[in-house]
């Protein structure tokens, strides 16, 4: 039986989209394995929310741990998003790869957002820098490795400059391309149009997450969450919680998941 890791590989080399759903927890990677989806990714907003913090917040051993509980419940290819490695230099980014290829994951991502509000993005040359780092660590492994052009989630809105540095992760050596926040479907195409790799969309911003057949149009090969199952989960349980604590009323019963139908989820 091929391995996790083919398995992912061949997923990106397949003949349509594929959507690879956030996890947030082992029962959650169970369920939405149940549920179809091909391969399953952490979500560092979910990860930092499951421990009661903001995105962010949380650290390298943590996201490490969060990513093997999800490995471990699913024979599902798993991909962790590991933000910027946890470090600004390369031996940081280094190190983080390694602790993921350590763990069993399929893939993981690395971003190039420095965690400095006078500035957010790091120069495209260090930021390559990094990715050649990332790849160097992932080789030896197989494990997939995403770069991520994070300019439009940063306050940074410059296409042609989020164009160059995927241009220069993907010669760095990076499997997959991913640019969070595009704003639209014009600007999906001209990033697919430019690069050779696989091209992960971001789904999950409300009025820039477009269906999955007109990303497969624009030339996407994988399709992302981020935090938005996450966020879907926790909106039922406050606006449950919210109804028991203004109004003493129920109703949220009606329509919630039976406890069997949760269980055959599980497995």
């Amino acid at each position: 039986m091929p391995s996790k890791i083919e398995r992912f590989r061949a997923l990106h080399a397949g003949p349509s989209c594929f959507v690879i759903a956030n996890a947030w927890d082992a029962g959650s990677a169970k369920m939405l394995g149940s549920l179809g989806f091909p391969a399953l990714a952490t979500s560092s907003g979910a990860a930092a929310g499951t421990l009661g913090r903001r995105d962010g917040q949380i650290n390298r051993g943590e996201a490490i741990a969060h990513a093997a509980a999800i490995v471990a419940a699913t024979d599902l290819p798993v991909s962790a998003d590991l933000e910027n490695g946890f470090g600004h230099d390369l031996a940081a980014v280094t190190e983080t790869v390694q602790r993921a290829a350590a763990i069993g994951l399929a893939g993981c991502s690395i971003e190039d957002a420095s965690g400095d509000p006078a500035a957010p993005i790091y120069p495209i040359d260090h930021a390559t820098a990094r990715i050649r780092a990332a790849v160097a660590a992932a080789r030896p492994t197989g494990i997939v490795l995403t770069a991520r052009a994070e300019n439009f989630i940063r306050g940074q809105i410059n296409l042609d400059d989020t164009i160059a540095r995927l241009l220069a992760y993907q010669a760095a050596g990076a499997d997959v391309l991913m640019a969070p926040g595009l704003p639209d479907l014009d600007a999906v195409r001209a990033v697919c149009a430019a690069i050779a790799l696989p091209f992960n969309f971001m789904a999950g911003i409300r009025g820039k997450s477009f269906s999955v057949p007109e990303l497969a149009a624009a030339g996407v090969r994988r399709v992302s969450l981020a935090t938005s199952l996450y966020r879907a989960a926790m909106t039922g349980m406050i606006q449950a919680a919210r109804e028991v604590a203004d109004t003493g009323t129920f109703g949220y019963l009606d329509t919630a998941i039976p406890t069997g139908d949760i269980n055959a989820l599980l497995g």
